[in-house]
């Protein structure tokens, strides 16, 4: 298990971004029965590709003129039950992380697997994101 002194940084990066942190399954409760507009839901981990696309590529899809409206993030391995109940909103989805769940009116539309982020590099990232924004949050 990692020290909370080394994760502390890993979840404020998202936070400091704009980013409400969900760490209990009432938070993601709260947070997803916000239904209306677009809402992008960020499930963090410690992992490499996390530190090196999955953040850094998120952070830099925010600079897009069009974004969603809300932003939540989940840490996994760290909030279980809020990270169970976030991947709940979108069972037929393997549970991925670090991965990334764009919703308009409460509806997935839009998923990032750990597997397109860990291939990529962080502007790839940003791209998918952006390219995502454009078509559900305009």
């Amino acid at each position: 298990m990692y020290s909370p002194l080394l994760v502390k940084p890993m979840r404020e990066e998202l936070v400091v971004a704009g980013f409400e942190e969900l760490t209990s399954s009432e938070d993601v409760d709260r947070w997803m029965d916000q239904k209306e507009g677009t809402a992008l839901l960020v499930i963090n981990s410690v992992c490499g590709c996390a530190a090196g696309m999955a953040r850094p590529g998120v952070r830099l899809a925010l600079e897009h003129a069009v974004k969603p409206d809300r932003l939540g993030t989940v840490f996994a391995g760290q909030d279980a039950a809020a990270t169970a109940k976030a991947r709940g909103a979108f069972p037929e989805v393997p549970p991925s992380s670090p991965s990334m769940a764009l919703f308009k009116d409460g509806e997935l539309v839009h998923f990032v697997p750990r597997h397109r982020i860990e291939s990529q590099d962080l502007e790839a990232v940003a791209r998918d994101l952006t390219d995502a924004f454009d078509q559900h949050c305009a």
